[in-house]
């Protein structure tokens, strides 16, 4: 089953991205903030992230620059 990843700080959106993406069959994992997204994307090894661009410690680009630093 491929596993997403959502990284929301808007806990409404994470749920109802959640609930509907868990429903089509996926393995949902959730974040609200970027550290804790980085976190359980090293974890989790999700195929898809589906990221937030504005967040509360750090926002989605510097997610997105990290991630890309973990894969080299």
């Amino acid at each position: 089953m491929p596993k997403i990843l959502v990284i929301d700080d808007d806990v409404s959106i994470a749920e109802t991205l959640e609930l509907y993406l868990t429903e089509e069959g996926y393995d949902v994992v959730t974040a609200h903030t970027g550290t804790e997204g980085l976190n359980r994307y090293v974890k989790a090894s999700p195929e898809v992230v589906i990221l937030d661009i504005r967040l509360p410690d750090i926002d989605g680009f510097t997610v997105l620059i990290e991630d890309l630093r973990e894969e080299k």
